[in-house]
């Protein structure tokens, strides 16, 4: 298969959209992580306190997912360049490396997606109890 500049530049909106899904995330749980912590300073429950530790692994996975997000797209840029020059065999290579990372994202946030069930799951049968 022939790397044209169209093929790279076809990750540009799709790794765009993913950081801005990202971005919302992260904002989100930053959010909830304020709105906590001024409960547990004023009740200091035991609950809260493993809700914020669930939360901050949370905003990790997020972290890895949006770095991993961003050098995919470093990568996609720098694998246009690289056909522009016409160094192909770089291109590929550098290429296949971004789609990696980019994999890599994907994975990420379904395994954040999987905390945060499991974590409105546990907040659900406390409710029901």
């Amino acid at each position: 298969m022939q790397l044209t500049l169209s093929i790279p530049a076809l990750l540009f909106p799709a790794i765009s959209l993913t950081m801005l899904a990202y971005n919302a995330r992260y904002l989100a749980i930053a959010n909830l992580i304020r709105q906590l912590y001024k409960q547990f300073e004023a009740t200091e429950a035991a609950p809260i306190k493993k809700q914020i530790d669930m939360l901050r692994k949370r905003l990790e996975i997020i972290k890895n997912m949006q770095a991993t997000a961003i050098i995919s797209f470093l990568l996609a840029a720098i694998t246009m360049f690289l056909v522009y020059v016409e160094l192909s065999i770089w291109a590929n290579i550098i290429f296949g490396i971004s789609l990696v990372f980019l994999m890599v994202s994907l994975i990420l946030s379904l395994i954040e997606v999987q905390l945060s069930t499991k974590a409105l799951g546990i907040q659900l049968r406390n409710m029901e109890s």
